[in-house]
């Protein structure tokens, strides 16, 4: 009986409004995200932000967008790279290709022995090795 009510103009607004809806709690999502991971917001600034998007989710979220958009972008390509470099620095320690301590110390040596850097150079650079 409702199956027959229900006609293909319908399933088809029905599947844009749940696209909708999805894409609008995804917003959300998104804006308290960066609210919260945002450093160059105060705790008052943030308390407000909060607020205003709860109270006013529709306005407070396309002001927020309008407001701080650039900066979600900026955060988002900060921990993009950040992701990047941990995967990058695992990779290479996993494949075993980074330069080991020792390694780098026989091509100081051998720096300081053909004359490229002095004795004080390379007892400097020697230290900084070893301390990290």
């Amino acid at each position: 009986m409702l199956a027959s009510d229900f006609g293909t103009g319908q399933v088809l607004w029905s599947f844009i409004w749940f696209t909708m809806f999805f894409i609008w709690i995804w917003l959300l999502i998104m804006v308290f995200s960066d609210i919260f991971r945002s450093h160059d917001l105060s705790g008052v600034s943030k308390f407000f932000w909060i607020f205003f998007v709860i109270f006013l989710p529709y306005l407070g979220v396309f002001v927020y967008l309008i407001a701080r958009g650039h900066k979600m972008g900026e955060h988002a390509v900060a921990d993009a790279k950040a992701r990047d470099e941990a995967a990058q620095a695992y990779i290479r320690q996993a494949a075993g290709t980074a330069p080991s301590t020792a390694a780098e110390l026989e091509k100081l040596a051998g720096l300081r022995d053909s004359g490229v850097i002095s004795a004080d150079e390379f007892e400097a650079q020697k230290a900084k090795l070893l301390a990290s």
